[in-house]
């Protein structure tokens, strides 16, 4: 990742209601954690999207996600979640990865991608507005 992104880290307890039956993280929570990261970098950012829809009346959807599973999370596990911005023109583009806190493992890797969608047409923007672009430096 290059030097100048934008980056936010989150740290976070696994906690039992995550676990599936085999007592890892059930792959779906992953999501759950980049969410966290990924609305942690955006508030730190004063990008508010939520209220962006309310003023704007466009909504930020996901489009795709992708999660690489490399070592599995258990219960109690401290992980650090860092979630970095890598493109905020077409589309938001938000690269993850999650590393255990003690040892500085890496569990896992992603990606979100958001678009600009103006309702109630639902019509697709093909470009992030540029305010939200220029508190995210792009």
């Amino acid at each position: 990742m290059s030097a100048g992104r934008k980056s936010f880290e989150v740290g976070i307890r696994v906690p039992f209601f995550d676990l599936d039956p085999m007592q890892i993280v059930w792959h779906g929570n992953y999501l759950n954690y980049f969410e966290i990261a990924r609305a942690g970098l955006f508030e730190h950012y004063g990008v508010d999207l939520y209220r962006y829809y309310e003023r704007e009346k466009i909504i930020f959807p996901i489009i795709r996600t992708a999660t690489k599973h490399i070592f599995p999370l258990k219960h109690r596990d401290e992980i650090i979640v860092k979630a970095t911005l890598a493109d905020a023109n077409i589309k938001l583009a938000v690269d993850f990865e999650i590393r255990r806190a003690s040892d500085g493992i890496v569990c896992a890797r992603g990606r979100t991608e958001q678009v600009a969608v103006k309702v109630p047409e639902m019509e697709t923007l093909f470009s992030i507005p540029r305010d939200i672009r220029n508190l995210l430096g792009f």
